[in-house]
This record gives structure tokens, C-alpha cells and sequence, in this order.
């Protein structure tokens, strides 16, 4: 985490300055939009492809350099590319990202374990976190879905997945909800499930929203708050009762602080409609498309330029006028998500916020060691630090 904090302070300033210092930290690689879900919430497999090669990758990794510390191997669905050990393979080696993050719907159950171990194997001092998604339990996650037999498939993915836990150090595996006006009324039915039954080393939910890149505007699949807010009350009750995760470990207890920092936040973006604390979309995270298109994020998914067209130099279409038009915009408050990926380095990059994480995290460890079975607290919404 220590060497987070440079790349932090150039963010910062970036921000500030209004043009960027540095490359960003988080980088969301979007490997291909093929999948074999046909989910209610997602178009994404009717987009057409047009994939980055291994080798155009190799070079797109080359030029990012170290600059990056958190990636996202997503897709669609990211294990259908038979080259995803090797993808990152060639992150580690160029990139060295502290953190690699791949979600998986789980379907090919024969092949996800053996093709996540050599993912593990090729990024030996990353931590790899797959997260599952589970939208449902049994047939009810199947219709959400789209596909019959995907929550048996998925039970087996994540048994050989759960299997691998023993032999590598570095593994995080996970659950991962969207909630939608599919499946918001069965959310303690999938909590229960989750926490009972699978006991991941995480559980993470996000809402669904309408994305421009998920072909789902106007599609009407986003809950309202008065539905969604009793879901993450639920959220944050389990991360102050400790339902998921060694919380007797730093690392797992800064990861629950955090999250319990974005579901306040969600709650106050979808009631105030703004950005609660700044964006650093387009200077801190970034998204590479499947073709090569370089986005601020995938909420917009307004290509800064392509990969191919500039000789897959991430420097130079970070740094075109359409990209500085984006950040501009951005700051100046023109749009508002609750998008977890971008959200999570916003609040690394905001002092308050972050501070406030640290507080946190020092009283839970002193609390830990005076009464470890103490690990409840209020569940009310903080007063978090507004963007002025």
C-alpha cells in the first residue's frame, strides 16, 4: 500500500492543475465484448468486436509502464479469451500492479479454475481478486442471467476456484451482486446465500446502472433509492458486524472501511444527483475498450482516442485535447455515478476521506485487540466531506 502513495499525490496535483502529471493509477482493460450471459441488465455481448491482439497489449502495457497499481481484466465475460493468463502476464511483467481484479460469471465451469491458477501463477506478487457475480439463487439467478443451468455452473467454477485458496498466498476470491428491479426484492434471500453458504473472502454489490458501453439507456433496470438504500444498510451492517473477511488482518480492514465509505457515498449520489466527493475519472482511472478506444470512464465511454492510431502510446491519447475537454468537464461537476471502480481511487485521492478510512481503521484495531468479538457500530450515514 506504501507505494500507493506517490501515485496518490500526483493525482492530487494533476487534479488540481488541471492536466495530468502522470498516467492513472487504476486502469480498467475491457478485453473483449463477447459473452455467453444474456442478462437482463447487460447488452454488452451485442456490441461488435473488434479485439486488441496479445501482442498489441504487450505493447500498450510497455507504454503504461509503472504508472498503474490497480488493474481490471473485464469484458463482457474476461475468461473467454484463452490468452487472459497471458494478457496478464505481460501486466505483471511491464506494470507490476499491486492489485489485479477479474470478475467472471462463472459458466465454464471446466475451464475458469485451471485458466484463474495460471493467472495466479503469472502475477505472483499482485494480488489477483476474482469476484464471482451471483444475481440470484438457484433458478432465479439463472433468469436474470439468461442462461439455464448458470448458478449449478457457477457453484462448480467457484468450488474449484475456492480449491486454489490453499496454495496461493495471493488469492482474494469473492461475490459480486448487481441489483436491479430484478432482483432488489431477493437481496436478503442472496445475502443469506452468500454469507451462509459460499463464505467468500469479500461480498461487493453495486447498483445497476444505465451505461452507455452496456447498451442499457433507457432500459429502466436501476432500482429506486427507496428500494436500494434498505440493500445497502444491509451492506454496512455486515462490514460493522464483520461478516465477510479476516478482519483481524490490516489489509482486509482498510478494504471494509473503504466500502463502507462507497455505500454512503451511493446512498447521497442517487438522492442529491452530483458528485459527493471529486472525480478523478480521467486523471486517476482510465478504461481501454476492447478495440483499443482510450475512455475517462465507462459511465460516458467518450473515446480520448485509440491505442492503434497512436502507436499504442497510452501517453500520447491521454494526453489530446478531447481527453483535457473530458477532464474539464468532469470537474466541473457536468455528470455524477455511483460507479465503483472510479469511485474506490476518488476516495484514495481525497484527504478527508481517506483520513477518516485511517481513523477508522486505527479504533477497529485497538478495539480488536481490547475485545475481539467487538465489532459492531453505528450503521447511520456520516456527514462525508462534500465537493464545494
Amino acid at each position: 500500500m506504501l507505494k500507493v502513495l506517490p501515485k496518490i499525490a500526483k493525482m492530487q496535483a494533476s487534479y488540481a492543475l488541471g492536466k495530468p502529471l502522470a498516467l492513472p493509477m487504476n486502469l480498467t482493460i475491457s478485453v473483449s465484448y463477447r459473452c455467453n450471459s444474456r442478462c437482463k441488465t447487460c447488452n454488452v455481448w451485442q456490441r461488435p468486436n473488434d479485439d486488441f491482439t496479445l501482442e498489441e497489449y504487450e505493447k500498450t502495457f510497455e507504454s503504461v509502464g509503472r504508472a498503474a497499481y490497480w488493474f481490471t481484466f473485464s469484458g463482457g465475460e474476461p475468461t473467454l479469451r484463452k490468452d487472459l493468463p497471458e494478457m496478464v502476464e505481460a501486466a505483471y511483467r511491464h506494470c507490476r500492479p499491486g492489485v489485479i481484479n477479474i470478475p467472471t460469471n462463472g459458466i465454464q465451469d471446466k475451464i475458469i479454475p485451471e485458466r484463474v491458477e495460471r493467472v495466479l501463477q503469472a502475477a505472483p506478487g499482485s494480488e489477483v481478486i476474482i469476484n464471482l457475480s451471483l444475481d440470484g439463487v438457484g433458478v432465479k439467478h439463472d433468469i436474470v442471467r439468461g442462461v439455464k443451468g448458470n448458478f449449478e455452473r457457477a457453484m462448480r467454477t467457484y468450488a474449484g476456484l475456492k480449491a486454489l485458496k490453499g496454495r496461493y498466498k495471493n488469492f482474494t476470491l469473492g461475490v459480486h451482486t448487481v441489483i436491479s428491479n430484478f432482483n432488489v426484492d431477493e437481496f436478503e434471500n442472496i445475502y443469506a446465500f452468500v454469507r451462509d453458504e459460499l463464505k467468500p473472502d469479500s461480498f461487493i454489490s453495486e447498483i445497476a446502472e444505465e451505461r452507455v458501453e452496456l447498451d442499457t439507456v433507457g432500459m429502466g433496470i436501476t432500482p429506486p433509492i427507496q428500494k436500494y438504500q434498505p440493500v445497502i444498510e444491509r451492506l454496512q451492517e455486515g462490514i460493522h458486524k464483520a461478516e465477510f473477511g479476516d478482519v483481524t488482518r490490516i489489509t482486509p480492514r482498510i478494504t471494509q472501511a473503504f466500502r463502507d465509505r462507497y455505500y454512503d457515498i451511493v446512498k447521497r449520489t442517487l438522492v442529491e444527483k452530483r458528485q459527493i466527493i471529486p472525480c478523478l475519472a480521467g486523471v486517476a482511472s482510465a478504461q481501454i475498450a476492447p478495440n483499443g478506444d482510450v475512455w475517462t470512464c465507462c459511465i460516458r465511454a467518450e473515446s480520448v482516442g485509440n491505442l492503434r492510431q497512436h502507436n499504442y502510446d497510452f501517453k500520447s491519447v491521454w494526453t489530446t485535447p478531447k481527453a483535457d475537454e473530458l477532464r474539464h468537464s468532469i470537474k466541473a461537476g457536468e455528470c455524477y455515478c455511483p460507479l465503483a471502480n472510479a469511485s474506490y481511487t476518488n476516495m484514495l485521492c481525497h484527504i478527508p476521506t481517506a483520513a477518516s478510512v485511517a481513523i477508522d481503521v486505527a479504533r477497529g484495531t485497538v478495539a480488536a485487540a481490547l475485545s475481539p468479538g467487538n465489532h459492531g457500530k453505528s450503521a447511520k450515514i456520516r456527514n462525508l466531506p462534500v465537493n464545494q
